[in-house]
């Protein structure tokens, strides 16, 4: 029987964790991103992985396996001791810029160890390079699928799991990669699954709402530049920096009672408007900011796909002088086909797709699992798609319960071909707590929200 324990590695662990931290080391070393061509990455001879100390919690007997691919991908493979067959190939939120590291992976590894734990084979890719790619980032992760099988073990099933960002790259992977059904289901979790052209529009009224407000970012002594490229390329700002002067204007570094009362003024506006939690204005700043410079200077020439002309924004004190106030900018039409080509889901995936979401997700706004589920009913994949969602408060992880019922849900809509409802997720979440502990927050008659009403409608190229 498969344990359901946290477990650890015990004495196999500490004995081999020099061998972690040498791989870890290796594979911090930056890379260049390489973007193969396609005769490149066809005729593409792959390395098979060693063996190395597996991160804690993955449970006892675990083998993992790291490597990099051919593209410049550093991955992980945990393999459990009481394998079911199943294999979970896993694409990580973020994401994150600069190259990618080994540390990023083996995070996941240990805050997804219910599912090696569960006895399901698991693998990570850490993508070939840092920033906003979805695409690229899904060929890294259905590579590592063709390394796991073609070195590593045949799986039964194979399904894909994307969490936050990574949703979006397994849903677009799962749309893209299709031949021979490489994959069996989907899971997709905590998803920003709008799109990329429509899921970051928020961020860009946090921007114009926030400058309106604080004027420091940039300040008026700096050189002033459109605000949806996020920054310039030649920018010395550092999110230290950025941090000092939200905490300047927003006093967000003390508590509540602790502020002024024009700081008070100015935070509620920024929730009211933008309808997002007061924790997550920095961290959305911050996305706000190097993201969209990312995604201006590396991926779209120079030129934002964001833009809010026609936003009407409500919430404040005072809406009219809000609205006149705000700076405005314009989407540039070819930088949002590029997004679009490379971010945007078609919902054209051929085989089922499970999603959870929390409802108060601080990070990735539950709204977004409407327009996922548009997506999929314009495709005609609507009967594909079981959507659940859960009273929590967090974005990066839910509970292992709540994972466990979910996996299995899949795996008997997959093997045997029982779709799943949400009622019968949430009991099966109910049985899995008996043995993991935890908790069980599935709201099964919650039904989301259209996202403009949330986000508020704009002119598009």
């Amino acid at each position: 029987m498969t344990s359901y324990g946290k477990g650890n590695n015990g004495a196999r662990a500490r004995g081999s964790l020099a061998a972690l931290a040498a791989w870890m080391l290796l594979a911090a070393t930056p890379l260049m991103a390489k973007t193969p061509t396609a005769d490149a990455a066809a005729g593409a001879v792959e390395t098979g992985p060693t063996e190395t100390a597996c991160p804690s919690g993955v449970g006892d007997g675990t083998k993992c396996l790291a490597g990099r691919d051919s593209a410049g991908s550093l991955y992980l493979i945990a393999m459990p001791r009481q394998w079911n067959g199943d294999l979970v190939v896993h694409a990580h939120g973020g994401p994150f810029l600069g190259a990618p590291t080994a540390k990023r992976v083996a995070e996941d590894l240990e805050r997804w160890s219910i599912m090696p734990r569960l006895g399901y084979a698991w693998a990570a890719s850490s993508y070939r390079q840092g920033g906003v790619a979805v695409t690229a980032a899904a060929e890294d992760t259905d590579r590592l699928r063709q390394i796991f099988i073609d070195k590593v073990a045949k799986p039964k099933h194979v399904y894909l799991h994307g969490q936050s960002w990574g949703a979006s790259v397994a849903a677009k992977g799962a749309e893209l990669f299709t031949r021979g059904k490489p994959y069996d289901a989907v899971l997709l979790t905590s998803g920003v699954l709008g799109g990329g052209t429509r899921s970051y529009d928020f961020r860009l009224d946090l921007r114009v709402v926030y400058q309106y407000l604080c004027h420091n970012h940039p300040l008026p002594t700096e050189p002033q530049y459109p605000l949806n490229i996020g920054l310039p390329p030649d920018s010395k700002l550092t999110q230290h920096e950025l941090a000092r002067r939200v905490d300047d204007c927003l006093g967000l570094n003390k508590p509540a009672a602790e502020r002024t009362p024009e700081q008070a003024r100015k935070v509620k506006t920024i929730v009211d408007v933008v309808h997002i939690q007061e924790r997550s204005i920095l961290p959305h700043l911050n996305w706000a900011t190097w993201h969209f410079q990312d995604i201006a200077q590396k991926r779209t020439g120079g030129v934002s796909p964001f833009g809010n002309i026609g936003a009407v924004y409500a919430g404040s004190s005072d809406d009219a002088a809000l609205n006149a106030g705000v700076l405005r900018y314009a989407a540039d039409p070819k930088a949002v086909a590029t997004l679009s080509a490379d971010a945007d889901l078609t919902g054209r995936i051929p085989v089922p797709v499970l999603t959870v979401h929390a409802i108060h997700d601080p990070t990735a706004m539950v709204e977004l699992q409407d327009s996922f589920g548009r997506t999929m009913a314009a495709a005609g994949r609507g009967d594909a798609l079981v959507q659940t969602f859960t009273g929590d408060k967090d974005h990066s992880y839910l509970s292992d319960p709540t994972y466990a019922a979910l996996l299995e849900a899949l795996s008997a809509w997959t093997t045997q071909g029982r779709k799943p409802t949400p009622e019968g997720i949430a009991a099966g979440c109910e049985k899995a707590r008996a043995t993991l502990g935890s908790t069980c927050r599935f709201e099964p008659a919650y039904q989301p929200k259209p996202l403009d009403t949330r986000v508020p409608a704009r002119e598009r190229p």
